[in-house]
């Protein structure tokens, strides 16, 4: 069975980049401090605790993809190259519910670190690369992706964020990134 993704519109495609209009959805997330494969491991542990049934109701909820990390303070430069910081931040990892789900009906997490929200609809710009997803490629693939959105007269809103599909098995060769940043629809 295929794991289930956030629906959304496809505004534009030119090769790896799109432009997509997402919907409201649901999300548990929650804040960890680290660097950036650090926190997505924590993050990810914490998340599958509360899907795998470490919740009020003892429910399992399936797995969906991407998992999602964002650098919480994370500064938008409104020039290029956007710089990597080094050393330990805040990072907020989240996991999308799956459409089936209600606000109202998902489980109140055991952990007091998940917290389950609510998001808008949001236009996103994406840009989609192959391989491991980290740091130093994640820095490079968000200063291509904010050059083509200034390039293409967007302005980024909020912070960037990087998505993954794969499970950690999949040979690196075959997996699956973007990174993403909220954009004013033009």
């Amino acid at each position: 069975m295929a794991i289930e993704e956030p629906k959304f519109d496809l505004v534009l495609k030119d090769g790896a980049f799109e432009v997509r209009d997402y919907a409201t959805s649901i999300v548990a997330e929650v804040t960890v401090t680290g660097d950036q494969q650090q926190a997505a491991r924590e993050g990810f542990g914490l998340l599958a605790g509360y899907i795998f049934g470490g919740n009020a109701k003892r429910s399992k909820i399936a797995m969906t993809a991407p998992v999602t990390n964002i650098a919480k303070g994370e500064k938008l430069a409104m020039t290029a190259p956007v710089t990597q910081i080094e050393g330990k931040k805040d990072w907020l990892i989240r996991f999308s519910m799956p459409a089936k789900f209600a606000l109202a009906d998902l489980p109140e997490p055991n952990n007091k670190a998940v917290t389950i929200r609510r998001l808008p609809p949001a236009r996103f710009a994406v840009l989609r690369f192959s391989g491991l997803a980290g740091e130093t490629k994640v820095a490079e693939m968000k200063t291509k992706l904010l050059d083509i959105i200034k390039a293409r007269g967007m302005s980024p809103v909020g912070p960037s964020s990087v998505a993954r599909y794969n499970p950690p098995w999949t040979p690196w060769i075959l997996r699956r990134n973007e990174v993403m940043v909220a954009v004013t629809p033009n």
